[in-house]
């Protein structure tokens, strides 16, 4: 019990450490001997008061930031004063700072304190300004501490006892300190004790208080968060009772408000021979299930307690065609092109405009035939956007370009685990992406027979299995095939199923060549130097008339799509703001005053370099004129790819090179 005659040491050893620097230390208490080294280092006088005071501004800062502590400590401190009302003692309240936030206690004390050490709402009572105190040290140190009269740092403080604790949050970090002060003849070691026990409570009612509302922002951020899904989500318990649906499954599911603790079994129809969700012994994801006539994508996650036992379950209901539609965005499955994008005033392009508005108002298959480069995806596309699938996806796929082993499972889809490398949840195929669409097959010629089959078989009952399943599932999708290919020839080569020829070719489009089109030629032109010259920021506005008359000599064997990368040539060499012959290709630029449409690069005989008669000892002049015209045509089409060329003409790379030295062609003229 700290008496008289130890405050009486203690104030020798502390005159003597204020001016001396020098103390006992088996007299003064090691913490407040500490304490009064940085009040010293902190340059506070201890003779002096020195007044730190938040302003109102601060102080109602202050105020406003700390109000779930003032509230929950306030009944602490009414508490606390009432055992000892009458005795000359004030509570105080102090930020972590040390800035007292509040105080209650005999009005005589108060007044006390005010006057002699500015013990007041807004003074800081930190080590720094106040030296050591109860408050000040308890926070420096962050333990109970009590400080008894001439323990104190500033003279005038020493006529009171003073104890401290500070306060924590739930991560133990001290937001203010809990003190009751005294005359130095009044208190009593319990004073402490009483304080930490307040202390005590108050930080549980504080983590209770924090519990509470983090419970309560969880509920709103799952709420909003639930809501805030596409998805229709369902939260159950484990036995099935519904805890929480949001506005989505309450929609579609007509669930009623009163849903809580009612069966999931009760309110939804659906085959529990896949699913039970009042059975769930594992998570299911993306499994395919049929409720109440719609069918959904399902989606199951278990929610654990403490204990890390299952409490229930989020199921997440997704419907297959919403899916499929974001799947179809997402991947750019959508036509662009519409009939106006079909250029031209010649009675062969009114012709297939007529066609494409005939063909969008028919729910019958389109068959399109025509060269390469004449605007068959185009054209399928201006049907699809012209018809009343026009806002349902428009997927294209090049039979001719997917590997066959890869082709039934990107057109039918397949079920998780049924090769090795598929994706265990499975995947839809492309029709099944179509659904609502249109499904554009491009060079349909070139698939497969086994392929063909199955096509054949959606065709006529309009349903897809997919690879490893057994269920059929039905699809609404409108096909348009496309091939330039002779699918009658194909027929009698037995590369091309004739039942599936007659069941494609209801609707039939043939699609004229460019050279037989040529009134349009300057016209596609025109529109070509418009778009590159906002592609490429030119400013083209003529063509030659030089250009214009080897346009109209020339045949053309890439079509449209080899006009477009002539003109784009143009337009990145041009120099001036016209087209002239120099700004074309070196085997163009020789048909400048040819008049002879019949010598010229014309491809009436389609005679190709791998005809035996064409290569014989002795082939004829003109023979040879058209094998050199064949060797140019097909490096135009192939911008000078040499792999490329040699594969469209069915020869080695070796004998491509030597019929360029042959002819003295320069490779480099092409690209």
């Amino acid at each position: 019990m700290f008496n008289k005659i130890t405050d009486t040491a203690v104030s020798n050893e502390w005159t003597n450490f204020t001016e001396n620097g020098l103390c006992d230390e088996k007299v003064v208490r090691r913490k407040i001997l500490d304490s009064w080294k940085r009040s010293r280092e902190y340059g506070v006088n201890p003779y002096i008061i020195k007044n730190k005071v938040l302003s109102e501004i601060e102080l109602e800062h202050k105020l406003k930031n700390k109000e779930s502590l003032i509230k929950v400590a306030s009944p602490y401190i009414n508490k606390i004063f009432s055992f000892v009302k009458g005795s000359g003692f004030v509570v105080y309240l102090t930020d972590e700072e040390g800035n007292i936030l509040c105080l209650v206690g005999d009005d005589e004390m108060k007044v006390s304190a005010d006057r002699y050490s500015s013990l007041r709402v807004g003074a800081n009572r930190s080590e720094r300004y106040s030296g050591t105190n109860a408050i000040a040290t308890s926070i420096a140190i962050d333990e109970p501490i009590q400080v008894y009269g001439s323990e104190h740092w500033v003279k005038y403080h020493q006529e009171y006892t003073c104890s401290a604790a500070t306060i924590h949050d739930e991560e133990n970090n001290i937001i203010g300190c809990l003190d009751i002060t005294g005359s130095r003849e009044n208190v009593h070691s319990h004073t402490l004790g009483m304080i930490v026990a307040a202390v005590d409570g108050i930080e549980k009612e504080l983590k209770i208080i924090n519990a509470y509302n983090k419970i309560f922002t969880m509920n709103n951020q799952l709420s909003t968060t639930l809501n805030s899904i596409n998805s229709a989500i369902i939260v159950i318990f484990k036995d099935g009772r519904m805890l929480n649906i949001n506005k989505s499954a309450a929609d579609i599911f007509n669930i009623e408000e009163n849903f809580i603790n009612k069966k999931i079994n009760d309110i939804l129809e659906y085959d529990k021979r896949i699913i039970n969700f009042e059975l769930l012994d594992k998570n299911y994801m993306d499994t395919e299930l049929e409720i109440q006539g719609n069918n959904y994508s399902i989606t199951t996650a278990n929610y654990n307690n403490n204990y890390d036992q299952v409490e229930g379950t989020v199921i997440s209901f997704r419907e297959m065609k919403r899916i499929h539609k974001m799947v179809n965005r997402i991947s750019g499955f959508s036509a662009t092109y519409t009939v106006d994008n079909l250029i031209g005033y010649s009675s062969q392009i009114n012709y297939i405009k007529n066609m494409c508005i005939k063909a969008s108002k028919s729910i019958s298959n389109v068959l399109i035939l025509g060269e390469s480069g004449t605007g068959k995806e185009l054209i399928a596309q201006s049907i699809h956007n012209a018809s009343s699938r026009r806002n349902e996806p428009f997927i294209a796929i090049n039979c001719g370009a997917l590997p066959k082993g890869l082709i039934e499972s990107e057109l039918f889809g397949y079920e998780g685990g049924s090769f090795t490398g598929a994706n265990k949840e499975g995947k839809p195929g492309k029709f099944e992406l179509a659904d609502g669409g249109t499904m554009f097959l491009d060079e349909i010629g070139d698939m497969p027979l086994d392929t063909q089959v199955s096509i054949l078989r959606v065709l006529q009952n309009k349903e897809i299995v997919r690879i490893g399943g057994s269920k059929s599932k039905p699809i609404d999708i409108r096909v348009i095939a496309a091939t330039n290919k002779n699918l009658l020839q194909s027929i009698q080569d037995n590369s091309f199923r004739e039942e599936l020829y007659y069941r494609l070719n209801v609707f039939t489009i043939n699609v004229p060549s460019l050279r037989e089109r040529k009134r349009d030629i300057l016209t596609l032109a025109e529109h070509f130097i418009s778009y590159y010259n906002r592609a490429l920021n030119k400013n083209v506005v003529k063509i030659n008339e030089d250009v214009i008359d080897v346009f109209n000599k020339y045949s053309w064997p890439g079509n449209i799509r080899e006009l477009e990368n002539i003109i784009e040539r143009a337009i990145n060499i041009v120099e001036s703001d016209t087209i002239t012959i120099k700004d074309l290709p070196f085997e163009l630029q020789k048909l400048v005053g040819d008049n002879s449409n019949k010598d010229t690069i014309d491809n009436k005989d389609n005679i190709s370099l791998n005809n035996k008669d064409n290569i014989q000892a002795d082939m004829t002049d003109k023979k040879m004129n058209l094998e050199k015209d064949e060797l140019i045509k097909s490096l135009i089409i192939n911008n000078g790819n040499v792999i490329k060329s040699a594969q469209q003409l069915g020869i080695s790379r070796r004998t491509l090179y030597r019929k360029l030295d042959k002819y003295n062609i320069s490779i480099d003229s092409f690209r």
